[in-house]
């Protein structure tokens, strides 16, 4: 028996909460996850899970054999890590994380000149607007947008990104700019399903928030064609600052109701920052969060 393998497997089981969800994590059908726990169990002389049809449940044993497996995990990691030079030397490969327009946007941008400072470093840029787990899934880096919760995780704050309404000049022209948020009522408006219920849009008026009704004449689940939408005058779009700046510096969109929006949400560089950082690491910080904050100063919305 392959104890790390093992040891990994397990881990993945119970973070995943079924067999059948840690085999697809791991790409292995779900008849050799349940064999290779089955032979763990038998080594060990225990239980480590009760199973039923609906979960798993860690037994008292396999509370305590899942935090010392993670511990174990993370030291062999940390020695092979240092084994391959990256706590001497900023080398190998770093994965990154971001979410998928500001990723393309900001992130690429950043990690390209990166890549051509420290060429002994590769990366993998994960373009994800789901929230990944960089413990679990072996991620160096994540840029985040929006609050964090408390944790373990370190985050490097590089900005803030505002929630944004606009709407074509000739839309306006045509239906009238709303001058309070209650206006909208009276509006068509597109709406980005990923950024709020389609029902209602969320703002500030003194210290209070208020949700605001609106008709959604549109329902995009991207950004991208929910501002192409607001262009082309079908109504007044709510989306992510940068994800509107071009439109808004050029002409294409105006902004509306700029006193209501709500609280920007930071803009954060997170990682595990448990022990020494490997220098990989150490280095894109050092050179991202400048850049970043930059870029994100110069959006000029």
């Amino acid at each position: 028996m392959d104890r790390l393998a093992s040891m990994s497997l397990f881990v993945t089981v119970a973070e995943a909460g079924s067999l059948s969800a840690a085999g697809r994590s791991l790409a292995v059908p779900l008849a050799t996850v349940s064999r290779k726990l089955s032979d763990l169990e038998r080594h060990l002389g225990t239980r480590l899970l009760n199973r039923s049809t609906r979960r798993l449940e860690l037994t008292e044993a396999g509370h305590a054999y899942l935090a010392a497996c993670r511990r174990i995990l993370e030291d062999v990691e940390e020695a092979e890590q240092t084994a391959a030079g990256e706590y001497s030397q900023a080398r190998g490969e770093l994965v990154v994380t971001a979410p998928i327009v500001f990723g393309r946007l900001h992130v690429l941008p950043v990690v390209v000149d990166f890549l051509a400072a420290y060429p002994e470093v590769d990366v993998r840029l994960t373009q994800s607007d789901t929230l990944r787990r960089l413990v679990e899934e072996h991620i160096d880096v994540a840029l985040r947008i929006g609050k964090l919760p408390d944790s373990s995780m370190v985050a490097t704050r590089v900005g803030s990104i505002r929630r944004v309404a606009c709407a074509s000049p000739t839309y306006l022209e045509t239906h009238g700019t709303p001058k309070v948020p209650q206006d909208l009522t009276a509006h068509q408006c597109v709406t980005f399903e990923r950024l709020a219920l389609p029902a209602a849009w969320t703002f500030t008026e003194g210290q209070a928030e208020i949700a605001v009704p609106v008709r959604s004449r549109l329902s995009i689940n991207t950004a991208e064609a929910a501002i192409d939408a607001a262009i082309s005058g079908v109504g007044i779009v709510r989306v992510l600052s940068y994800q509107a700046a071009d439109a808004v510096r050029s002409g294409a969109l105006k902004l509306v109701l700029e006193e209501f929006e709500p609280e920007p949400w930071p803009v954060s560089l997170v990682h595990a920052g448990r022990g020494l950082l490997p220098l990989k690491l150490r280095a894109f910080l050092d050179f991202a969060a400048p850049r970043l904050r930059a870029r994100l100063a110069g959006l000029g919305i």
